[in-house]
C-alpha cells in the first residue's frame, strides 16, 4: 500500500491523540498533561522530517548544479512518497539536459571544424572594435598565423596593405587586390620574396549578442573564380568566331583551288601568285583557328599514374632545362600527354624570355596535399600589365604570337582541379607555380 507524506502526518496525529486521551483517563487533565503531549507531538514531527530535509538538502544541491550547467547529479529515489516522485522528475531533468549538452557540444564543435578549415576568412568584432573570434583563413591572411582573438581590429587594420584598410573604411562590401609575398628558397637568393597579386572580396554583416551590436567581416579569395568566368567567356567568344571564319574560309578554300585549276594553262605567273597567297593565308588562318578551337574543345584528362624518372628524361630530350632530380613523396595521377603539352610551353616561354638555359630549371615538390611543379628563369620578367592579361586568350607580347599557349596551359591543369600562378622574381626573371591535387 502506498504510503505518502500526508499519511505520516495523519499517522502522527493520531498517535498524538491515543497519547493524550490515555493521560487524561490516568492522570487527569493537567498542564503536565498538555506539555507531555506537545512533546510527543513534536518528537514525532521531527523524527519523520529528519529524512525529509536531507533529500530536500540533495534537491537543493541538485538545482544549484543545474544552475552551473552542471547536468551530471543523480538523486538516489527510493519509496513512493510524493518527493520520490520529485526526484524521479528530477533525474528525468538531468539526464535529457546532459544528452541536450553534449548533442549542443558535438555540433558546435563541428561547425568550429567547419569554420576553422573553410578557405573564408571571417572575423567577429566586438563594439568595442575588439575581436571575439578568427578562423584560421583569416589570421593566415592578416597576421601570418598568429593568433587575433582579443586584439584590437583598429590597431590591426593599419598594419594592412592599404587597399584592404580602403575597403573595410568604406563601410560597404567591395573587391580589392593584395599583394601576397611567398618566401622562397633560391640557388641564388636565400629566402626570396615572390609577389603574387590576388583578389579579394569583403562582406560584412550586422547582428546582436547579449545585447551588444558585432560586425562579422568575410574575406573571400575570388582570383581563381574570376579567372575561371573569365575563360568560361572567352571559349564562347572563340566559338562563336571559329564558326562564322570557317563559314566564310571554306567557300573561299574551294574557290581558291578552282581558280587555280582555271589558270593552270594560262601560264600568267601574276594570277599564280595571287590565288597561292590566298591559299597560304587561308591554311595560316585555318590553323588559326584550329588552335583556339582546341582550347575550346580540350577534352577531359585521362589520368593515370607518372614515373617521374620516365617523364622528366623523355621532357629533357625535347628541350633544355635542368631538374635537381627530387621527385615529389606523393603518387602523382595525371593526364601525361597534357601535362607533357603544359611544361612545354612553359619552358619554351622560358628560353624566349632571354634568360641562359642553364638557369630555366624545373622543380617538382609535394605542398597541401598535392602536387607543385614550378617552372624558374632568369629573363626579363613580365610587367603588371602582362602578368594580369597574360593568361587571357587572344593576348601576346610577340609579333607572331596567337595567345594561346598559355591560356591552354591554364585550360589544362584547371581541368585537374589545379591552378596556375604567374610571379617576377626580385632578382630578375619569372617563376610560374603549377599546382594540381
Amino acid at each position: 500500500m502506498k504510503i505518502g507524506l500526508k499519511h505520516k502526518l495523519l499517522f502522527i496525529c493520531l498517535i498524538n491523540v491515543v497519547v493524550i486521551n490515555s493521560l487524561w483517563f490516568f492522570v487527569g487533565f493537567s498542564l503536565l498533561t498538555l506539555l507531555l503531549s506537545i512533546l510527543v507531538a513534536i518528537a514525532g514531527i521531527m523524527f519523520t522530517f529528519k529524512g525529509i530535509e536531507k533529500r530536500f538538502l540533495a534537491l537543493e544541491t541538485g538545482l544549484l548544479n543545474l544552475k552551473d550547467n552542471e547536468f551530471n547529479t543523480v538523486l538516489p529515489s527510493q519509496g513512493n512518497d510524493e518527493i520520490t516522485k520529485l526526484e524521479h522528475l528530477f533525474n528525468q531533468a538531468c539526464d535529457k539536459l546532459r544528452q541536450e549538452k553534449q548533442s549542443i557540444y558535438q555540433r558546435e564543435l563541428l561547425l568550429d571544424t567547419v569554420i576553422q578549415t573553410s578557405p573564408l576568412a571571417m572575423l567577429l568584432i566586438a563594439n568595442d572594435q575588439h575581436i571575439i573570434y578568427s578562423n584560421h583563413a583569416a589570421r593566415t591572411l592578416l597576421s601570418a598565423g598568429k593568433d587575433l582573438d582579443g586584439q584590437n581590429f583598429t590597431t590591426l587594420l593599419k598594419q594592412q596593405q592599404k587597399s584592404l584598410q580602403q575597403v573595410v573604411g568604406s563601410g560597404r562590401d567591395g573587391l580589392f587586390n593584395l599583394s601576397i609575398e611567398h618566401n622562397k628558397d633560391d640557388k641564388n637568393s636565400k629566402n626570396q620574396n615572390e609577389q603574387e597579386t590576388q583578389t579579394w572580396l569583403l562582406s560584412r554583416g550586422e547582428f546582436v549578442l547579449n545585447g551588444m551590436t558585432h560586425q562579422l567581416y568575410l574575406f573571400k579569395q575570388l582570383t581563381r573564380e574570376l579567372n575561371r568566368q573569365e575563360v568560361v567567356v572567352w571559349k564562347k567568344v572563340i566559338r562563336v568566331i571559329s564558326h562564322e571564319l570557317n563559314n566564310s574560309l571554306a567557300p573561299i578554300s574551294s574557290m581558291t583551288h578552282s581558280g587555280q585549276l582555271l589558270i593552270k594553262n594560262l601560264g600568267n605567273e601574276k594570277l599564280d601568285r595571287i590565288f597561292s597567297t590566298i591559299e597560304e593565308r587561308v591554311k595560316h588562318l585555318s590553323q588559326f583557328i584550329a588552335g583556339y578551337g582546341k582550347l575550346a574543345k580540350l577534352p577531359l584528362p585521362r589520368r593515370e599514374k607518372i614515373d617521374w624518372w620516365q617523364f622528366i628524361p623523355a621532357l629533357q630530350q625535347q628541350i633544355i632545362f635542368t631538374w635537381d632530380q627530387k621527385t615529389p613523396e606523393i603518387e602523382s595521377y595525371l593526364d601525361i600527354a597534357q601535362l607533357q603539352q603544359v611544361l612545354l610551353n612553359l619552358l619554351k616561354n622560358a628560353h624566349e624570355s632571354g634568360s641562359s638555359a642553364e638557369d630555366i630549371a624545373l622543380r617538382l615538390t609535394s605542398i597541401n596535399h598535392g602536387l607543385q611543379l614550378e617552372v624558374t628563369d632568369r629573363g626579363s620578367g613580365m610587367s603588371d600589365e602582362v602578368l594580369k592579361n597574360a593568361l587571357l586568350p587572344f593576348y601576346s607580347t610577340k609579333t607572331s604570337g596567337s595567345g594561346i599557349g598559355l591560356p591552354l596551359c591554364r585550360e589544362i591543369i584547371e581541368a585537374h582541379d589545379g591552378y596556375i600562378n604567374l610571379i617576377n622574381r626580385k632578382q630578375g626573371g619569372l617563376k610560374i607555380v603549377v599546382w594540381v591535387p
